[in-house]
C-alpha cells in the first residue's frame, strides 16, 4: 500500500477514539482497510437514513456523514495496528491475567468446600453461612460501577494491582479471624479485591487484541475461571486434612501477591495518549457525558437488548452452577452429599471443556459469518429445551443433566466481548462493568428467588424442605427419587420453581429477538 503523505492539515481516523476525521469522501468505489483487519469497506456514502450493523452485532448506526469536525466511532473494529500486541506478548499478557482470574474463581468458590469445617469451629448457623457467602458478592458488586470508570481512565494494570492488594488483605484477615465478624470482613475484602479480575482483562483485550482474538480470549478466561472452581472442590477437600484452612488462605494470599508481580512486569499500561480517555471534554467521541457517568451505557440499544439475557440466562446459569444444582441432586435426585460433590465437580469440568472449545472454534465461526448474535439466537433455545427436560424428568435428572444444561448455556458468555465491541474504547470498561453488575444481580436474584419459590411451594404442600430424610431411614439409590425420602411435594416444589425460572429465561430470549427485529438488525461482514 502506498505510504503517500496526506495533504497538510488533513486528519486521520484513530479507530473510534475521537480523533477528528477528514470529511472529504474518497473516490467512488474506493476501498479502505478497517483498522488493519483487512476488511474492505465501501467508501461510497450509503443512502440517507440507511442503517449498518455495528460490529456484526446488529446495532443500527446512522450512515449519514457527520458534520465537519464531528467525532466518529469506528463501529467496533476500533483496534489500531499500533495498539495490537504482537502474538508472543499477547500470549504472555493473557497468561498473566488468566492466572489472576483463576485465583479469583478459587477464592470465590472455596467457602462452599470449607463450610462444613467453619460451621462447627465458629458455631455458625445456616443464616451465618449464607451471609458469609453473600459478603463476597456484596464487596464484588459495590466495586463494579467505580471499577468501570477507573478502567477506562487508568487501564487494567494499575487498577488490577490496586484491587488485588485488597484481595491479599482479605485472605490474611480471613486466615487470622477469631470470630464471625473477622470471617465476614475477610470475605467482603476478597470480593472487592477480585472484582476486577475479569473486567480488567476484557477491557485490555478491547485495545490489545483483534476482534477474533477477543472472542477466543473471553472464552479462555472463563475456562480458567472454571478451572479455579474445579480446584476449589475436591483438591481443597484433599488439602484440608494436611494443611488446615488457615494455611490455605495464607497460601492464597501469597499466590495473589505473585500474580501482582507478574502483572506489574508483563502487562502493558495504557498509552499516554489514551490514559485519560473518557474525561470530560476529552476526545472519546462521546463528549463529557462519557466521563460523567453510565448514562450512555444504560441507554445504548445493544446493552438494553442483552441485559435480560445477562440477568436471567447468564446469571441464572451461575446460580445453578454454584448453588441450586447441588440441592436438586440431593433433595430431588436422591444423591448423597459425596455424590453431590462429585456431581458438582463434573459440572465444573464440563464447563471448563466447553469454554476451551468456544475459544478454539470462535475464530473459525467468525470467519464463516457466525457472529455472537447468531450464535445466541440459535444456541439459547437448546438450553431452554434442556432445562425443560430436567423439569419433566424430575428425580431422574442428576448431575449429568445439570452439566448438560450449564454447558448449553455457555453461548451466552459471547455477549460480553460482543458488548465491548459495541462501544468505543473509551467506554468499554464502563460497558463491561455495568453488564457484569447486571449478571451478578441476576445471580443473587435467581439464587434467592428460587429459594423463596421452593419454600413457598413446599409450604403449600405442607412438606418440610429443610428437614432431611427421617432419622434411620435408608436413602434410595441415586436417581430413584423415592417419595418417602425427598417427599413428593418437595420434588414438585423444585419443579415448579424451576418452571418459573424457565419462563423468565424464555421471556429474556424473546426480548433479545424482539429488540433485534425492532432495530432492523442484520449481520455485517465478519472480521
Amino acid at each position: 500500500m502506498s505510504a503517500a503523505r496526506p495533504p497538510e492539515g488533513a486528519h486521520t481516523a484513530a479507530e473510534g477514539e475521537g480523533t477528528p476525521v477528514r470529511a472529504a469522501r474518497p473516490p467512488e468505489g474506493a476501498h479502505t482497510a478497517a483498522e488493519g483487519e483487512g476488511i474492505p469497506v465501501r467508501a461510497a456514502r450509503p443512502p440517507e437514513g440507511a442503517h449498518t450493523a455495528a460490529e456484526g452485532e446488529g446495532i443500527p448506526v446512522s450512515a449519514a456523514r457527520p458534520p465537519e469536525g464531528a467525532h466518529t466511532v469506528a463501529e467496533g473494529e476500533g483496534t489500531p495496528v499500533s495498539q495490537l500486541l504482537p502474538r508472543p506478548v499477547a500470549i504472555t499478557v493473557f497468561l498473566a491475567l488468566a492466572f489472576a482470574y483463576f485465583l479469583s474463581a478459587l477464592v470465590r468458590a472455596v467457602t462452599a468446600t470449607l463450610a462444613p469445617t467453619l460451621a462447627p469451629e465458629f458455631a455458625l448457623q445456616a443464616r451465618d453461612l449464607g451471609l458469609l457467602a453473600g459478603g463476597y458478592f456484596l464487596g464484588f458488586a459495590a466495586m463494579q460501577l467505580p471499577l468501570g470508570r477507573w478502567l477506562d481512565r487508568h487501564g487494567p494494570r494499575k487498577v488490577l494491582l490496586g484491587f488485588l492488594g485488597l484481595a491479599v488483605l482479605g485472605c490474611l484477615v480471613f486466615a487470622a479471624a477469631t470470630g464471625f465478624s473477622g470471617l465476614l470482613a475477610g470475605r467482603v475484602l476478597c470480593g472487592a479485591g477480585v472484582s476486577a479480575c475479569l473486567m480488567a482483562p476484557l477491557t485490555g483485550y478491547r485495545r490489545w487484541f483483534a476482534p477474533q482474538a477477543q472472542m477466543s480470549a473471553n472464552s479462555w478466561m472463563l475456562m480458567m475461571g472454571s478451572l479455579g472452581m474445579v480446584a476449589s472442590t475436591l483438591p481443597v477437600q484433599w488439602a484440608l486434612p494436611l494443611w488446615g484452612w488457615r494455611p490455605l488462605f495464607w497460601a492464597l494470599a501469597a499466590l495473589i501477591a505473585l500474580a501482582m508481580v507478574v502483572i506489574a512486569l508483563r502487562v502493558p499500561g495504557w498509552a499516554s495518549g489514551t490514559d485519560g480517555a473518557g474525561r470530560a471534554g476529552g476526545t472519546d467521541g462521546t463528549g463529557g457525558a462519557a466521563a460523567s457517568g453510565y448514562a450512555l451505557v444504560w441507554r445504548h440499544p445493544y446493552f438494553q437488548r442483552l441485559a435480560p439475557l445477562g440477568f436471567f440466562c447468564y446469571g441464572g446459569m451461575m446460580a445453578m452452577q454454584t448453588l441450586w444444582a447441588g440441592p436438586w441432586m440431593q433433595r430431588v435426585a436422591g444423591y448423597t452429599p459425596l455424590e453431590s460433590a462429585a456431581g458438582l465437580f463434573g459440572i465444573n469440568v464440563a464447563m471448563l471443556g466447553a469454554f476451551w472449545t468456544w475459544g478454539m472454534v470462535n475464530p473459525w465461526l467468525l470467519r464463516k459469518g457466525w457472529g455472537a448474535d447468531r450464535l445466541l439466537a440459535l444456541g439459547l433455545p437448546l438450553s431452554l429445551a434442556v432445562l425443560l427436560g430436567i423439569i419433566i424428568a424430575g428425580p431422574r435428572a442428576g448431575g449429568g443433566a445439570w452439566a448438560l444444561y450449564c454447558v448449553s448455556c455457555t453461548c451466552v458468555a459471547l455477549s460480553q466481548p460482543a458488548l465491548a465491541l459495541a462501544f468505543p474504547q473509551a467506554l468499554a470498561g464502563r460497558a463491561l462493568s455495568a453488564f457484569n453488575l447486571v449478571i451478578f444481580a441476576g445471580v443473587f436474584t435467581v439464587q434467592w428467588g428460587i429459594g423463596l419459590a421452593v419454600d413457598a411451594f413446599v409450604a403449600v404442600g405442607a412438606t418440610d424442605f429443610a428437614a432431611g430424610p427421617p432419622q434411620g431411614e435408608i436413602r434410595p439409590p441415586r436417581g430413584a427419587g423415592s417419595e418417602a425420602t425427598v417427599g413428593v411435594n418437595t420434588t414438585a416444589a423444585f419443579q415448579a420453581a424451576m418452571a418459573l425460572y424457565l419462563a423468565c429465561n424464555a421471556a429474556a430470549y424473546a426480548w433479545f429477538l424482539f429488540r433485534g427485529q425492532r432495530h432492523n438488525a442484520r449481520q455485517a461482514p465478519v472480521p
